[in-house]
């Protein structure tokens, strides 16, 4: 593959080039209360092309994989020749040649899986109160070809198995629902023997029913991991995208390296090295090394998340985090797998000292503008006198991202991962971690009745 990819590049007048093909398999599965939904299989194979010359790019996707790719790389270079120079470089890397490692095998058919599914999806219907679930399976093999005009070859391969649950419960007119997913990068047997995770689904979403609305407010909060890694992705994690800090010049400030934002103890990390991760890879779509990058340490911003492009306009090292969710996307910056680092408190202590707050956990999405951002949690308990109590909802968390950052005064000793996707530019979903141990947070302004 190596030899035809090259070929492709052979006598064009360009600055860098890159070819990225992709062979994936796509399992789907959904239930809809009782009724099976969906269950099929996708087969594909496809590539997208690149090409850079005085500071521009064209781009083309294509499906057939022969010949023709050299007459439509001519065809793209010769665009390149009327676009008007801009001042942009890349970061380039020295050549590399890699090979993939030969795909594990599954042994379960797709009957099967069908089963795992129905099994979880009766649990969850079996609870009188529960009138409807929603309930997925999805798997994803797939294998990458790239190459570039740095003599760089690289074959990567990836595998992606993911359950998805939701209960959906009624009361007359109150209707709540609870939700979670969990998913392995190993295989299915992973997925299996969760029906203990299953029932407890089932058992929130019917104590949402009982659950009061919060009362609004300005609270001390205990942020569980779900809700911190979320809010370590969305509400921060974007901001340090280098593609969209590097045109805004009021960002690029409030983002300046060795500015403080939090306390000495505070760490926000993204990792696309850790072994067997939701977002985790060995190269990015730009066929740069997977690195660890700490954008924030003791407190202060330490670095931003880079494409090569990016990394050249910056002057900044590159990190490994231009990603694509398919070939029919050019490569963009995002995250991998982002976390908040655990440190020495016991969740305990956390409590122990509020007198009236709020235990916040999960998330039901949300939204950002630049350092403004506004979450929902799953749902939420009140503390009194330093213990959890009655159970509340429809909480929501509103707040600038870098006041918030300062007055995080308390930082837990359990680090969990979500498995997620993001959703940047249109390419949705990119299989992204989020991370966290529980967090403390002061003035933090809730909404509610």
């Amino acid at each position: 593959m190596k030899s035809f990819l090259a070929e492709i590049f052979t006598g064009l007048d360009i600055d860098y080039g890159d070819i990225r093909v992709e062979e994936s398999a796509v399992s789907s599965i959904v239930f809809r209360g009782k009724e099976l939904d969906e269950c099929r299989q996708n087969f594909e194979k496809g590539g997208i092309l690149r090409l850079f010359k005085n500071g521009n790019w064209v781009s083309a996707s294509f499906n057939r994989i022969d010949e023709g790719l050299k007459e439509l790389a001519k065809k793209k270079a010769k665009e390149l020749e009327l676009l008007p120079p801009k001042r942009l470089s890349l970061s380039l890397l020295p050549r590399i040649e890699i090979y993939a490692e030969k795909q594990r095998e599954d042994s379960l058919p797709l009957t099967a899986k069908v089963e795992l599914l129905r099994g979880y999806n009766e649990i969850l219907l079996r609870f009188p109160g529960i009138v409807s679930t929603l309930s997925g399976y999805g798997e994803r093999d797939k294998k990458i070809y790239f190459y570039s005009t740095e003599d760089r070859y690289i074959e990567e391969v990836s595998r992606y198995f993911r359950i998805f649950l939701q209960a959906i419960a009624r009361d007359g007119t109150n209707i709540q629902d609870y939700a979670e997913s969990f998913a392995s990068r190993r295989g299915i047997a992973d997925l299996q023997g969760k029906e203990e995770v299953v029932e407890k689904i089932a058992k929130m979403a019917l104590d949402l029913l009982k659950a009061e609305k919060v009362d609004a407010g300005v609270y001390t909060c205990v942020i569980d991991p779900r809700l911190a890694g979320v809010f370590a992705h969305e509400a921060f994690g974007h901001l340090s995208e280098a593609d969209f800090l590097y045109t805004n010049e009021r960002l690029k400030e409030l983002l300046k390296i060795g500015t403080t934002y939090g306390v000495s103890e505070l760490a926000i990390v993204d990792d696309p090295t850790i072994k067997d991760e939701w977002g985790s890879y060995q190269f990015d779509d730009e066929g740069v090394e997977s690195r660890r990058t700490s954008l924030i340490r003791e407190g202060k911003i330490s670095s931003h998340l880079h494409s090569k492009e990016t990394a050249s306009a910056m002057g900044e090292d590159l990190t490994g985090n231009a990603r694509a969710v398919s070939y029919r996307f050019p490569p963009i910056v995002r995250m991998s797998n982002t976390f908040i680092e655990p440190r020495d408190k016991k969740l305990e202590e956390m409590i122990g000292e509020i007198d009236n707050g709020l235990y916040v956990a999960g998330t039901r999405g949300g939204t950002t503008e630049l350092e403004f951002f506004t979450f929902s949690s799953q749902f939420a308990y009140k503390i009194e006198k330093g213990k959890k109590t009655k159970l509340v909802r429809d909480v929501i968390i509103q707040g600038n991202i870098f006041e918030t950052l300062r007055n995080i005064d308390m930082i837990g000793n359990d680090l969990i991962f979500w498995p997620g996707g993001c959703g940047k530019g249109g390419q949705s979903p990119l299989p992204v971690a989020t991370g966290g141990p529980h967090i403390r947070i002061k003035n933090c302004l809730i909404g509610g009745k």
